[in-house]
């Protein structure tokens, strides 16, 4: 059984999770909690555009 993997559509839902973080980061400016879990969000983001996105780029 072979397993097909969609980079693309993976990459598209990373930047989605992306541009979700960073509203939510924009608009609880004044929400403490909220910045600092968002700006955790986005490093765990970036990881996966590391481990992913790089590679939709290389095709």
């Amino acid at each position: 059984m072979t397993l097909q993997i969609d980079l693309n559509e993976i990459n598209a839902k990373i930047e989605l999770l992306k541009k979700t973080a960073q509203e939510l980061n924009r608009i609880g400016e004044d929400f403490p909690a909220l910045g600092r879990n968002t700006v955790r969000i986005l490093a765990s983001i970036k990881m996966l555009e590391i481990n992913v996105s790089d590679l939709v780029d290389l095709q």
